[in-house]
């Protein structure tokens, strides 16, 4: 007799059982789970197809291969007890369907950037939607718009709009293996934000499935809903299948430039400068600054602190040099600074390659990453010089630390803080992200440790009331929930990430998902 998937699938588990009892309550669910869909699905070929279990070959490859914070790839962290690969939106819905029958808690993964790893891990029973074979990507420069499925990463949507049109791009982020899916409904920014808004701000459809298991777009879902997943987190709500993009115009020519400045090559004044006027800049250009340490032979132990100035001018460097002597004639921009470039050329240079590599390369998914912690904080005035001092003694306490401060203004400022649930807009001068790396894991505590330290130093200098925070930076430290959390017990963190859009997105939260299926430890607790 044939055996078919399901049977070998149940009879493995029952050997399985026999020899460990105490697993018995995991692998319920994933029985429980394998014949619901299953039968779902009528077909139990496709099963097998979609569907990973610990014993399959394929489980641990594809587990590792979104991870991008190698904390997470630790044999101590709890793994899913499946991983479920849809090949379409049936399968979506089906899998959401025996998870919510099933009682097994779900995670939706499409590039794997949570720096928190909760697209992979979880305390609890769990299984992974790895959306990685639902990536399709539809231009219609007609229209100038796309439909991008949710777990096209940004670098393939960028390569798709260049191969489009010249003209067009998209305000999204630098990192091209980060998923359009979490990216968009956290709120999204890079490069040409302050010209065109955030990620979340272009987006004009949307594809979910519910915890009901219906498809739903815009006008089912109602305006409550889209509101809520363009800024507010798609995964409290659903699973999000692909999004509708406003395709964005860039001129045919852009400038870049970099100028990195040490402490005694006058980082501090120019950084001092750089505080008062990045924010005022046209929308046309995008200037941040980025901090980190280098090596040094002329100072006592041996290293420096160094800040990188680098720009993006939507247009030619000789327009772009007049508006930096008016403006910043202190960090004395030349020509020699500045290389003019494709738009695409410039996704490809923040994304750390050359302008002259091949545009496949940003069609990489897969990359070497290493363990890190990170935080975030938005700054509304100027930190003063013996802040900054301080600042200074900090990261020079640390190897690889990297703080990036990025300009808000232009558009950011025009843009109502409840358009979406990213409430941070009119008044930031600039955000912070702060990163440190490590390569073992024996290390994680002190490095950890430090990044608290520092977090706790720049309290005098950044947002109070709440002590704002960006969600795609997601911090567990700030607060997390405990199973059902209420909708006080959540606003220890819920209030940083999105101010007084906390308490509209748990009453969406109420409305869409009262039983709270879909939560982790920072998701939207129902208020009704």
């Amino acid at each position: 007799m044939a055996f078919t998937y399901p049977k070998l699938a149940l009879l493995s588990i029952t050997i399985f059982i026999s020899i460990f009892p105490e697993t018995s309550i995991s692998v319920d669910l994933e029985r429980g789970f394998l014949q619901c869909f299953s039968s779902g699905l009528g077909n139990s070929n496709s099963t097998a197809e979609v569907i990973l279990t610990h014993n399959n070959s394929s489980y641990a490859s594809l587990l590792q291969s979104s991870i991008r914070n190698l904390r997470f790839l630790d044999s101590s962290v709890p793994k899913p007890t499946l991983i479920v690969t849809p090949r379409d939106i049936f399968h979506i819905q089906t899998a959401i369907t025996c998870s919510v029958k099933q009682g097994l808690q779900v995670r939706v993964r499409s590039g794997g950037h949570d720096y928190e790893g909760l697209s992979s891990v979880s305390d609890v029973p769990f299984l992974i939607i790895d959306l990685t074979n639902l990536r399709s990507i539809s231009i219609d420069i007609k229209d100038e718009s796309a439909w991008v499925q949710a777990g096209a990463t940004l670098g393939e949507l960028y390569y798709a709009i260049a191969n489009a049109s010249n003209v067009f791009g998209f305000p999204a982020g630098s990192c091209p293996t980060v998923g359009v899916g979490g990216h968009l409904s956290g709120g999204g920014f890079g490069t040409i934000f302050r010209k065109y808004g955030l990620a979340a701000d272009n987006v004009i459809d949307v594809h979910m499935v519910d915890v009901n298991g219906k498809i739903l777009n815009r006008t089912l879902m109602g305006e409550e809903l889209f509101w809520a997943i363009r800024g507010g987190g798609g995964s409290s709500f659903g699973v999000v299948t692909s999004w509708k993009i406003k395709l964005v115009p860039v001129p045919p020519i852009v400038t870049i430039f970099n100028v990195p400045k040490t402490l005694d090559q006058n980082a501090i004044n120019l950084f001092q400068k750089w505080q008062t006027i990045a924010h005022k800049l046209p929308g046309e250009l995008f200037l941040h600054s980025v901090m980190g340490v280098t090596s040094s032979s002329s100072i006592i132990g041996g290293k420096t602190v160094l800040v990188s100035f680098t720009g993006l001018y939507l247009g030619k460097a000789e327009n772009l040099l007049p508006l930096m002597q008016n403006n910043f004639v202190e960090l004395d921009l030349h020509p020699n600074n500045c290389t003019e470039m494709s738009w695409i050329q410039s996704v490809l240079y923040f994304a750390g390659y050359s302008i002259n590599e091949s545009l496949d390369v940003l069609l990489q998914r897969n990359q070497t990453f290493r363990s890190f912690k990170a935080k975030s904080d938005y700054v509304m005035e100027p930190i003063p010089m013996v802040g900054l001092k301080g600042l200074w003694n900090m990261l020079l306490e640390e190897d690889t630390p990297i703080l990036i401060l990025t300009p808000y203004g232009g558009r950011m400022s025009e843009i109502s803080e409840s358009e979406t649930p990213f409430p941070h807009r009119n008044g930031i001068i600039y955000g912070i992200q702060y990163l440190v790396y490590w390569d073992s894991n024996e290390e994680t505590p002190k490095h950890i440790d430090w990044m608290r330290r520092l977090y706790g130093y720049m309290v005098p200098y950044v947002s109070k009331c709440p002590r704002a925070a960006y969600l795609n930076y997601r911090d567990l430290d700030i607060g997390v929930n405990r199973g059902n959390t209420s909708y006080q017990e959540a606003k220890s963190w819920g209030l940083k990430y999105f101010k007084g859009n906390f308490e509209r997105l748990a009453q969406v939260k109420g409305e869409v998902d009262p039983s709270n299926f879909f939560r982790n430890e920072q998701s939207i607790p129902p208020l009704s």
